[in-house]
C-alpha cells in the first residue's frame, strides 16, 4: 500500500469550537470548512500536517461508532515545551493535566487538554537516561537528534 496522506480525524460535538482551539493555540489554518467538518492544516517549511474535526452523528459515521473521541492523545513536538507552558498554561489558561516534568524516556513535557477532552502532550525531545537509550533503535534515535541539531 502506498498512502498519500494520513491524519487523524477527532469526532466532536463541538466541531467550531474544536477547530477554533487548534487555530488559535497551535497555529492551523482551515482547509475546508462545513458545520459538521473542518479540516485544519499547519505547514512547518517543508512540512505540513493536518487533523479533522468531524461531528460524530454525520451518516458516514457508522451508527455503533457516533459518539465523541475518548482515550486520544496528540503529540506535539515542540523546540521550547518551556515557552509552549508559558503561552499554554500561565499565559492562555488551558487546564493542565500533567505538570511539565523531564521523563528518563527521553521527553520534557507537560499535558493539557482541547475542548473534547482530547489530551495534547507538548513535548521536547532530551537524552533519555541511560536505562532507556539502550531501548532505542540505534538509527531512528541517532536520526532524530540529526533533525533536532539542523
Amino acid at each position: 500500500m502506498k498512502i498519500s496522506s494520513f491524519y487523524p480525524v477527532v469526532l466532536s460535538e463541538q466541531v467550531a469550537a474544536s477547530a477554533a482551539f487548534y487555530k488559535d493555540y497551535f497555529g492551523f489554518e482551515v482547509v475546508f470548512e462545513s458545520d459538521w467538518y473542518v479540516s485544519l492544516r499547519l505547514s512547518n517549511g517543508d512540512m505540513s500536517y493536518e487533523l479533522a474535526i468531524m461531528d460524530p452523528t454525520h451518516a458516514t459515521i457508522p451508527a455503533a461508532f457516533q459518539h465523541k473521541v475518548q482515550g486520544l492523545i496528540l503529540n506535539f513536538e515542540v523546540e521550547d515545551v518551556d515557552a509552549e507552558y508559558e503561552r499554554l498554561i500561565q499565559t492562555a489558561k488551558l487546564p493542565l493535566h500533567s505538570d511539565i516534568k523531564d521523563e528518563a524516556f527521553g521527553q520534557r513535557h507537560f499535558i493539557t487538554a482541547d475542548p473534547n477532552g482530547v489530551l495534547i502532550d507538548v513535548i521536547t525531545i532530551i537524552p533519555p537516561s541511560e536505562e532507556f537509550l539502550s531501548q532505542y533503535n540505534e538509527t531512528v534515535w541517532d536520526e532524530s537528534k540529526e533533525h533536532k541539531e539542523n
